[in-house]
């Protein structure tokens, strides 16, 4: 298989790239921004900041946008069985966590969302990033171009969110685990200026324990309880911890 930086400078013909760690998370200085199309300035970011994965920004500096379907969420997979007929066919890639990345021409001033279709169910366009998996080996579900938005979906994504406010949710039982106990504690003690970063830092820390004794929906709503009274509202802790949480696995 061919090296990272070999498919990126194939890939650049058509949209910017960037190199990311296995973690997703970009390599060089300014993330996204970083994103070029020019062979030389790939030479050097690969040189300087190597990563395995190839990451492609989203919205309009490449003209794409992406539905990410996380099959690791029930309500996810259920929105996909509902809806998947409605939607044109466009291009897919299938992700590394088995879910899909559904690939849309970029609508002018959509930016990205998190759960706002359904929880699992997020939208990378303005001021985003996703990961090129097709250059990782993950296969290609669909070789066409890219189509446009449906205009229900887009009609959904652009609606305001007063009316659909996610329901608070009850306090779960914080498990008997000194280091979760720790980061819980370190979590409600934040300082306003440190709620965000700390919510984040606790959801990747969650994210490196997953497993049988801890599972992913019982580390959101641990994080989402303790961000809240720390002082973010539950909009902000959900979205943030499920940032954290899938972004550091």
């Amino acid at each position: 298989m061919d090296s990272p930086f070999a498919i990126a400078l194939i890939l650049a013909s058509k949209i910017p790239c960037f190199p990311c760690a296995h973690d997703k998370a970009p390599t060089c200085p300014h993330g996204f921004k970083d994103a070029s199309r020019d062979p030389a300035t790939l030479q050097q970011l690969w040189t300087n900041y190597p990563g395995p994965l190839i990451g492609v920004p989203t919205g309009a500096v490449s003209g794409i946008d992406a539905l990410d379907i996380d099959a690791k969420h029930p309500p996810a997979r259920d929105w996909w069985t509902a809806n998947r007929a409605q939607l044109p066919p466009t291009r897919a890639h299938r992700t590394r966590s088995g879910g899909l990345h559904c690939l849309f021409q970029h609508t002018a001033g959509l930016s990205c969302s998190v759960g706002r279709v359904a929880r699992g169910v997020d939208v990378r366009a303005d001021g985003g990033y996703a990961i090129w998996w097709p250059a990782a080996g993950l296969p290609v579900l669909h070789d066409g171009e890219s189509a446009c938005w449906p205009a229900w979906l887009l009609q959904l994504l652009q609606s305001p969110l007063t009316s659909r406010a996610l329901p608070e949710p009850p306090r779960p039982v914080v498990p008997d685990d000194r280091r979760i106990r720790r980061i819980l504690e370190c979590l409600e003690a934040a300082r306003e200026g440190e709620r965000n970063n700390l919510t984040h830092w606790a959801a990747c820390r969650f994210a490196e324990m997953l497993g049988p004794q801890l599972s992913y929906e019982e580390a959101h709503a641990l994080i989402v309880a303790a961000a809240m009274p720390a002082g973010l509202s539950h909009r902000e802790a959900d979205n943030t911890a499920h940032s954290g949480l899938r972004g550091c696995v």
